[in-house]
């Protein structure tokens, strides 16, 4: 079973860093201190989802599906995963949209056929 880098440090979850590669055909051996790539920060199930996201072109429709999950459930995952990649702004920015969208619904302010619209991103 191939074992993948951990992204973050299984005591404090502070980000890690790579600090030596080896070859194993020659062996060589190069240290330094080494950033590991966006994706490595993602833990295993949220690797799992981008996967998902990626295999089904971002059609959430097809996600929900697939997954056997909710709408708010495949919106809340990518938020994570946004958030994980360093996109921290993104992410509350859609959870803020998210809440007044549902904030209007409540009030009677849209339809919920106007929500649901909105919530999928389209106008």
């Amino acid at each position: 079973m191939k074992k993948e880098v951990l992204g973050s440090c299984p005591v404090c979850e502070s980000e890690l860093k790579v600090t030596e590669l080896s070859c194993k055909r020659c062996g060589t051996k190069i240290s330094g201190d080494f950033e590991l790539c966006k994706f490595c920060r993602l833990d295993k199930e949220q690797k799992y989802f981008a996967e998902m996201f990626i295999k089904n072109r971002g059609n959430i429709k097809e996600i929900e599906k697939e997954l056997g999950i909710s709408y708010p459930t495949v919106r809340r995952l990518l938020d994570e995963v946004i958030e994980a990649l360093g996109y921290k702004e993104e992410a509350k920015k859609s959870q803020v949209d998210q809440s007044s969208i549902l904030e209007k619904l409540s009030k009677g302010e849209i339809s919920s056929e106007k929500a649901l619209q909105l919530l999928n991103g389209e106008e």
